[in-house]
């Protein structure tokens, strides 16, 4: 993907629809992933490439993942719905392993705290590859962009 200026995101709000208390490790990453992702992201329109940069709302609605795409004057510019069910497994196994990392990083010798980490790290590579797979051909992501948004995607599935 060509890389332009105003293939971005300067703006990004999980849209939710009730209020969700999150444990503070949940907290961290989700500011984190918002911080890092306004920070430095590529994000481009497949069917328009020269438009951007966009505001993004994500949300969850009736097991679709929702991406309004708006631009600068958060006009609508595009919507793009991708089934939930494929991010399922990988969204619970994320979960079951970051919950042992936090477990681990109290009490575990430094080698194990690195195994449980080095696994972390490639389910969210996985989750993040297909994210991007999944929007091929609607929105264009380099691999930063789509693990930044793999993990509000991992924070859009916390209910209370």
């Amino acid at each position: 993907m060509t890389h332009q200026p105003h293939h971005r995101v300067t703006h990004v709000q999980l849209v939710e629809k009730h209020v969700v208390r999150r444990n503070p490790e949940v907290e961290h990453e989700r500011a984190v992933a918002l911080f890092d992702l306004l920070e430095e992201n590529r994000f481009r329109l497949a069917e328009l490439p020269d438009q951007g940069p966009f505001r993004l709302y994500l949300s969850i609605e009736d097991n679709r993942l929702v991406f309004d795409v708006r631009g600068e004057d958060d006009g609508e510019v595009a919507k793009v719905v991708l089934p939930i069910s494929p991010f399922r497994t990988i969204v619970r196994d994320y979960f079951l392993i970051c919950d042992s990392y936090y477990k681990a990083i109290k009490t575990a010798a430094p080698s194990q705290i690195e195994a449980i980490d080095m696994g972390r790290r490639g389910l969210h590579n996985e989750g993040s590859e297909l994210l991007r797979e999944r929007l091929s051909g609607k929105i264009d992501l380099d691999l930063q962009t789509a693990r930044r948004l793999f993990t509000l995607i991992c924070v859009l599935h916390i209910r209370g």
